[in-house]
């Protein structure tokens, strides 16, 4: 999967732009023949609707959503990202609908992401783990991208050649309720370490209770891996970083 960037040519070719005309970012966003438009990624674009974003090359395109929003801005459209998405993953689309995209299934030719191997419950998903394979139909909660499920721990044991879904993973736990856990401060050159115990189980990244083995009190901590954690404004960045990203169904 290729990161690719936003053209601007056919800006040179758009007619009049649609001043602050309000767009939504579609749910499902597929497109069919590899090139890119904003009347696939947004409802409402109207007559900008075939001005090309991007061209996907293999069966999906990461597009950065900041970049996308400046595009769309420049042709008049007004997206304004409510949710904060970071990225927006287009898929490979059938043409048409209805009997065509029957008969493409029927014939296998929907691709999904499977399992390359067997893994048993509380495994973490490796990229290795994951490749793109032929199918008749994918499952509802199909995960759209291997950053869907890179990371997360198996809920119950997975078959090699199973197609993934996002129900098939949760984030890892590293902290469980009871660990000790080492608690650092860093700012300014400043490092301050503590150790306290953990009062709730958490993945990287998330915030969780620790009682400082010292004065007993409770602090809020962000989980960086076992036995870690930050607090203070390196913890603020973490947080952070963990805005959504969009990744757009089939």
């Amino acid at each position: 999967m290729k990161r690719l960037l936003i053209t601007v040519c056919a800006l040179a070719l758009a007619g009049p732009a649609l001043a602050g005309q309000a767009v939504t970012l579609k749910y499902d966003t597929t497109d069919s023949d590899g090139r890119i438009t904003l009347g696939e990624l947004f409802d409402g674009a109207g007559s900008a609707s075939s001005l090309q974003v991007a061209v996907r090359v293999g069966p999906s395109a990461v597009l950065e959503a900041a970049q996308v929003q400046s595009f769309a801005r420049r042709a008049g459209l007004d997206w304004s990202n409510p949710q904060g998405i970071r990225r927006i993953i287009v898929r490979q689309g059938v043409e048409g609908g209805g009997e065509i995209a029957g008969a493409a299934r029927a014939r296998g030719n929907v691709e999904v992401l499977a399992y390359a191997r067997s893994l048993a419950a509380g495994e973490i998903v490796q990229p290795q783990d994951l490749i793109w394979t032929k199918a008749a139909a994918a499952p509802v909660d199909a995960a759209q991208d291997a950053d869907a499920l890179i990371g997360m721990a198996a809920r119950r044991p997975l078959r090699e050649g199973a197609a993934a879904s996002l129900r098939d993973v949760s984030a890892a736990q590293v902290i469980k309720n009871g660990d000790l856990v080492s608690v650092t401060y860093e700012d300014g050159g400043i490092s301050l370490t503590l150790q306290g115990k953990a009062m709730a189980v958490a993945a990287v990244g998330d915030s969780f209770a620790v009682q400082n083995g010292l004065s007993k009190k409770i602090i809020e901590a962000v989980a960086t891996g076992p036995g870690s954690a930050i607090v203070g404004p390196e913890a603020q960045r973490l947080k952070a970083s963990r805005s959504p990203s969009r990744y757009a169904a089939r």
